[in-house]
This record gives structure tokens, C-alpha cells and sequence, in this order.
């Protein structure tokens, strides 16, 4: 933890100020006594001299979390009204950091229970408070999106579903956005990197719902899809396996298909439910579905952010 109350008190800031030796610190949520610890591998902080549980902090916080906290929190004060670990009485939990008391960012390093997100997201939406989660090395988006991944999703109509994420290493902020998934249930997306403090840090967090240049790219389908198919059928995949059975109902099967009937194969992520998503989708994914249904080249897929497939709607 990074926050401590002093005698006064007076929230004393480790990444601000040094506290005396002979202070006596407690914790700004559950008021049990914290010492100061300085040390050559974690950066200054408190933690709690008992070993009993604190439910706001936890004595287990990686070097990662503390360090991408105090970067931001530089980052961000620099240009808006920055609070590190603010504890929200009326939510009875802890923002990692608040951004002119509205936005609170989250800085997930470890995995975390579906359960503990949602009750997390729902109430800071109930006390009108955004939320926006930003991903350490351990849940940075790699080949295929895991259930968590789909619930910590972002949308916007100029870059899709996209993901933000932290590199402590590289000191980069990631944006990967107009994430799909092809037939294989591997992603394809765009990225955009900010090196930590080179730019104000809100106005970036802003990016994917400001007015922008349309941006796109092509698809990487799989030519040989129906080998694949066949083997996924052979092997029993329940996800093939339901879709066969549903062919076979109209009177269809999949093992007569080509790889046009499966045009186009990178499409927008499905869900029952995302945790961070409140939008209705349903317009979205008509609109993209359409487009591809009138190209009249089955070989090649160019992929558009949601604003692009409305607008061709409207224009037809």
C-alpha cells in the first residue's frame, strides 16, 4: 500500500513524502497500525504490522502492482486531480486510483473471480462512479480471449472491442482494439502503444470514443478451414458438434461446406454477457453481418470498426 494516516490524521503519500521513524501510521480503511518499509527489490511502502486480514489491502501486492500504480499516478497528476488508493467509504472499497473523483482505474496483475468483478464494476456504477480496468503482464491478451478477458472488454463504435494494458518493463500503456475472433477462436486486432508521460494520460483513455480517422485491416483467414472443420467433427469438439446438429435439423452438414459458406471467418466477439459492456449489441453485429453478406469477393476480408458497417447501412 502506498497510503498511510499519520497521529494528524494526515494521509501520508510514499510516493510523495518519507515518513519519520518515530511516527505512529495506520491504515486509511480498517485503521490497524502500518509500518514504512524501504527496501532494494519493492519500491517505499506501508503494509500492515499485523498479519491480520485487511479486506481493502492485501499483504500479498506484487512489485508490479505497486510500480504501475506510482507511474500513474505521476503520469496523471501532471495534468488532472490524481488520488493513489482511495478508499470510497460509501462503496466500501478502494480504487487503486480516482481521476478527478469520477473514474477510478483498476490495475488487475493477477486473475480475479467473475463474482468479484461484477460486484466490483456494479457498485461503482451504482454510486456513479466509471470504471476502467487496466491489465498487468499476467492478463495481457495472447492468442485466444479467456472468460475474463471477454468480461474486462471495452467497447466503442470507432475501435471495437478493445483491451487496455500495462508494461512495467517497457513503461507502455497498450491499447489493443478492433479485437475479433476467427473460426479457431483466435484473436486478430490492432495495437497502439503510449510510452508512460508522454502524453495527458486521461486524453488517451478517451481515445476509443473521440472523433477519429477510420482505421482498418485485413483479415488472415485460414484456407484450409474445411480440413479443420472436419477434424474439429472427427475429434468431437462440442462447439462444431452443436452447430452440426444444428445443420443437420435443416437439413444441411457441415462436411458438404466450402470455404466460401464460411466467409467471413474473423468476426466480432460473442458473449452471453460482458461485465463492462452495458450497450445493446445486437444492431452491431446485424450491421457486420449484412456488409459481408453483400461483398461479392469471398476471398478477402477487410476489418472495419462498428461506426464503418452503420454508416454503409445508412448509405445504402
Amino acid at each position: 500500500m502506498l497510503l498511510a494516516r499519520n497521529e494528524r490524521a494526515r494521509l501520508v503519500n510514499a510516493l510523495e513524502e518519507t515518513p519519520k521513524k518515530s511516527e505512529n501510521l495506520s491504515c486509511p480503511a480498517c485503521a490497524g497500525a502500518v509500518r514504512f518499509k524501504k527496501g532494494k527489490i519493492m519500491r517505499p511502502h506501508f503494509a500492515h504490522v499485523s498479519l491480520r486480514q485487511c479486506q481493502f489491502y492485501s499483504e500479498n501486492e506484487s512489485a508490479e502492482h505497486l510500480n504501475l500504480k506510482a507511474a500513474l499516478f505521476r503520469w496523471g497528476a501532471e495534468s488532472q486531480k490524481m488520488q493513489v488508493e482511495a478508499f470510497l467509504p460509501q462503496l466500501q472499497q478502494m480504487a487503486d486510483l480516482l481521476v478527478n473523483d469520477q473514474l477510478a482505474l483498476e490495475v488487475q496483475c493477477s486473475p480475479l473471480s467473475m463474482e468479484r468483478l461484477q460486484e466490483r464494476t456494479i457498485s461503482y456504477r451504482q454510486h456513479g462512479y466509471q470504471v476502467l480496468w487496466l491489465l498487468g503482464q499476467k492478463l495481457w491478451l495472447r492468442d485466444s480471449l479467456t472468460q475474463l478477458q471477454k468480461n474486462l472488454l471495452c467497447f466503442s463504435q470507432n475501435m471495437g472491442f478493445h483491451l487496455w494494458e500495462l508494461d512495467e518493463k517497457e513503461r507502455l500503456l497498450r491499447l489493443k482494439y478492433l479485437i475479433h475472433e476467427d473460426l479457431h477462436g483466435k484473436v486478430q486486432h490492432k495495437t497502439r502503444n503510449f510510452p508512460f508521460g508522454q502524453d495527458r494520460l486521461l486524453d488517451i483513455l478517451r481515445l476509443p470514443f473521440q472523433k477519429q480517422e477510420m482505421t482498418s485491416f485485413v483479415a488472415q483467414p485460414d484456407p484450409h478451414i474445411c480440413t479443420y472443420i472436419r477434424r474439429q467433427l472427427y475429434y468431437q469438439q462440442p462447439r462444431w458438434m452443436r452447430l452440426q446438429a444444428q445443420l443437420y435439423q435443416a437439413g444441411d452438414n457441415l462436411l458438404t461446406k466450402s470455404a466460401e459458406d464460411f466467409y467471413p471467418q474473423v468476426r466480432p466477439v460473442q458473449a452471453s454477457s460482458f461485465c463492462q459492456i452495458t450497450a445493446d449489441l445486437t444492431s452491431y453485429y446485424q450491421q457486420f453481418e449484412d456488409y459481408y453478406a453483400n461483398q461479392q469477393t469471398k476471398t478477402l476480408q477487410i476489418l472495419y470498426p462498428p461506426a464503418f458497417y452503420e454508416m454503409t447501412r445508412e448509405n445504402c
